[in-house]
C-alpha cells in the first residue's frame, strides 16, 4: 500500500521537499562508520575487539539505513518493514558495546555467564520484533507507525541503552583506579568516544520518537541530531589506531579518517541549494582531498620510521641477550678458573702437600683470601646477571627466619671482632617463620650484615629482628661512613656502588644492594636505607609479610 500525497522517492531515497539534514546526517552515519568497522575487521579478522567493533558499526549503519527509508519512502510494506528493525538493532548496539568495554578493558573475553546475560537481553528484543508487541500496524495517513509501537517494548531497548552507559562507566571507573598512567589515558579517551555516542544515539533518538508520538513535535527530526556522536566515535577510534595501535591497523586509520571527512563534506550538497555556498562546498572538497592525500603519505612514512624503530629495538634486545649469555658464559668460565685456585691454596695452606715454609704461609694466606674474593664477586655478578633476565626461581617453603639471622650474625661476627666493631643482635623470644627461599633470604641478609661490617671501621653494629604478627622487620644499623644524598639515589641500582663506599670497599662490585632489593621485592617485602650523610652512619630496613605460623 501506498502511503498518499507523499512525493515518490528518486532512486529508493531521493525526495526533493525532504529537509536537507536529513540527508546530511544519515549519509555519513551510514557510510562513514562502516566503512571505518570494514577496515578494521578486515585488517584482522581473528581479533575479538576488531570483530565487535565491526559488529557495533555494522548494527548502527543498518539502523540508519533503515530509518533513512522510513523518512524517505512511500510504500507501506517497505516502512513497516524497515520499522521493525528498529528495536533489535538498538539492543545489539547496547549490549555489543558494553562487551566491546570488556574486551578492550580486560584485553581478553568474558565469561559463559556474561555471554548468556548479553544474549538474553538482546534475544528479548529480537525474538519480540516480529510480533504485535513491537509493533501494532501502521499509520497510512502520515505515513509511519509513531504511536502504534508497543510502549513497553520501546521502553525497553531505550533502557537497554541507559544500562549500557551506566554499566560501561562503571567498568570505566573500575579499570581506571587500577591502571597505569599510561592505559589511564587510553580509558579516558575511549570511554569519552563510546559514551558520547551512546548517550547522543539513545537519548536523543528517544526523545525525537517520544515528543513525536505525544504531538509536541510535527516530525521526529530531532533525533537526527543524536548521529553525530557516532561519527564523533569514529574519530576517537582513528586515534586508537593510529597512536595507540589498538585495533592492529595503522595506515587504514588515516584513510579511513579522510575518507570520512570527504563524504562528510560532499553529503552537504545533499541539501545545499545557494550557488555560492555550492562554490564553497566544492572547494573546500577539493582541499580537503588534496590534504588528505598529503596526511595519508607523511602518515605512512610516519608508520614506516616507527616499524623501522621498533624493528631496531627488537635487534637491540636480541644483542642483548646474547651479550648476557656471553657475559654468562665467560664468568662462569672464570669462577671455575678462580675456584680451582682457590682449592689449590686452600690445600696448600692445610699443608696437603706437605708444610709450606713460614715466609710462604702469609702469601699462600693472601692467595686463597684473595682468590676467594674473587668467587665471590663473579658469583655476585652471575646473580645479579640471573635476576635481571628473569631466570631465578625461587622455592618457596616455611622456614625459621630468627635461626637464619642468628646463623648469620654468628658466622659473620669474628669478621666484626677483628676490626674491633661490636656487633649486636635483638631478637624476640618467639621463633619467626617466614615463608620464602631460605638460600636466597640467606644471601639477601648476609649481604646486609657483611656490608654494615664491611662499611663500618670503628664503633658498632646493632642487628635487630621483630615480628608484629603481621610485618617483619629486619634491621641494621652502623656507625659507619653513611651514605651521602647523591649515593642514596645510585642505591639498590644495577652496578650503584656510591662513591664513598669504594674508598672503605674497593672489591665492591655494586650488584649487592641491587640482588638484595630483588630477591626481597620477590618475597612481597621492601628494603630502604636511611642516613644523615657522610661518617654518620646507616640503617637499612627490611620489611617482609608474616605467615607460616
Amino acid at each position: 500500500m501506498i502511503c498518499a500525497g507523499y512525493t515518490e522517492p528518486l532512486y529508493f531515497f531521493f525526495v526533493s521537499d525532504l529537509p536537507g539534514i536529513i540527508y546530511y546526517s544519515h549519509i555519513p552515519a551510514i557510510i562513514v562508520p562502516l566503512l571505518v568497522g570494514i577496515f578494521v575487521f578486515l585488517n584482522d579478522r581473528k581479533a575479538l575487539l576488531n570483530q565487535l567493533l565491526f559488529g557495533i558499526c555494522a548494527c548502527f549503519s543498518l539502523w540508519i539505513f533503515f530509518d533513512l527509508i522510513t523518512w524517505t519512502n512511500i510504500h507501506s510494506n517497505f516502512i513497516l518493514f524497515s520499522w521493525s528493525f528498529f528495536g533489535p538493532l538498538q539492543a545489539l548496539i547496547a549490549v555489543l558495546s558494553v562487551y566491546f568495554m570488556y574486551v578492550f578493558l580486560t584485553k581478553k573475553d568474558v565469561g559463559t555467564i556474561l555471554k548468556l546475560i548479553f544474549l538474553i537481553l538482546a534475544g528479548i528484543a529480537i525474538v519480540l520484533a516480529p510480533t504485535e508487541l513491537s509493533l501494532r500496524g501502521f499509520n497510512i495517513s502520515s505515513c509511519d507507525a509513531f504511536g502504534l509501537e508497543n510502549q513497553n517494548f520501546q521502553a525497553y531497548y531505550s533502557s537497554l541503552g541507559a544500562l549500557a552507559m551506566l554499566w560501561i562507566l562503571g567498568l570505566l571507573v573500575w579499570h581506571y583506579r587500577k591502571a597505569v598512567p599510561a592505559v589511564k589515558k587510553q580509558i579516558v579517551l575511549m570511554g569519552m568516544g563510546i559514551e558520547l555516542f551512546l548517550f547522543s544515539f539513545f537519548t536523543v533518538e528517544f526523545l525525537g520518537a517520544y515528543l513525536t508520538t505525544i504531538g509536541v513535535l510535527p516530525d521526529s527530526q530531532l533525533e537526527t541530531y543524536g548521529y553525530f556522536g557516532m561519527i564523533v566515535f569514529m574519530v576517537f577510534i582513528g586515534i586508537f589506531l593510529v597512536r595507540f595501535k589498538t585495533f592492529h591497523a595503522s595506515l587504514i586509520a588515516a584513510q579511513a579518517l579522510v575518507i570520512a571527512l570527504v563524504i562528510l563534506i560532499a553529503s552537504e550538497f545533499t541539501f545545499t541549494r545557494n550557488a555560492t555556498n555550492l562554490t564553497l562546498i566544492g572547494i573546500t572538497l577539493v582541499l580537503t582531498v588534496i590534504i588528505g592525500f598529503v596526511l595519508i603519505r607523511s602518515t605512512k612514512r610516519e608508520i614506516a620510521q616507527r616499524e623501522h624503530i621498533e624493528q631496531l629495538a627488537k635487534e637491540l634486545e636480541k644483542a642483548n641477550q646474547q651479550q648476557v649469555s656471553l657475559i654468562h658464559f665467560i664468568t662462569h668460565q672464570l669462577k671455575g678458573f678462580v675456584t680451582k685456585s682457590r682449592n689449590i691454596f686452600s690445600m696448600l695452606n692445610d699443608g696437603d702437600y706437605g708444610a709450606a715454609p713460614d715466609t710462604m704461609k702469609p702469601l699462600i694466606q693472601e692467595g686463597f683470601d684473595s682468590a676467594t674474593k674473587g668467587a665471590q664477586t663473579i658469583q655476585e655478578i652471575l646473580n645479579a646477571a640471573n635476576i635481571k633476565s628473569g631466570k631465578v626461581e625461587y622455592a618457596k617453603a616455611p622456614f625459621s627466619f630468627k635461626n637464619l639471622v642468628e646463623g648469620i650474625v654468628q658466622n659473620l661476627k669474628p669478621n666484626a671482632d677483628s676490626k674491633g666493631v661490636a656487633l649486636t643482635l635483638s631478637v624476640p623470644d618467639a621463633d619467626v617463620t617466614l615463608v620464602g627461599d631460605q638460600m636466597q633470604m640467606e644471601n639477601a641478609i648476609k649481604n646486609l650484615v657483611d656490608n654494615a661490617v664491611k662499611y663500618t671501621p670503628q664503633g658498632s653494629i646493632a642487628a635487630a629482628l621483630t615480628d608484629d604478627g603481621t610485618t617483619i622487620r629486619f634491621t641494621t644499623k652502623d656507625t659507619g661512613v653513611g651514605i651521602t644524598s647523591e649515593d642514596m639515589q645510585r642505591l639498590f641500582t644495577e652496578g650503584g656502588h656510591g662513591a664513598e663506599s669504594t674508598k672503605v670497599n674497593v672489591d665492591s662490585t655494586g650488584f649487592g644492594l641491587y640482588i638484595v632489593k630483588n630477591i626481597i621485592e620477590a618475597h612481597g617485602g621492601t628494603v630502604r636505607a636511611e642516613s644523615e650523610g657522610k661518617d654518620k652512619g646507616s640503617t637499612f630496613i627490611v620489611e617482609l609479610p608474616a605467615g607460616g605460623k
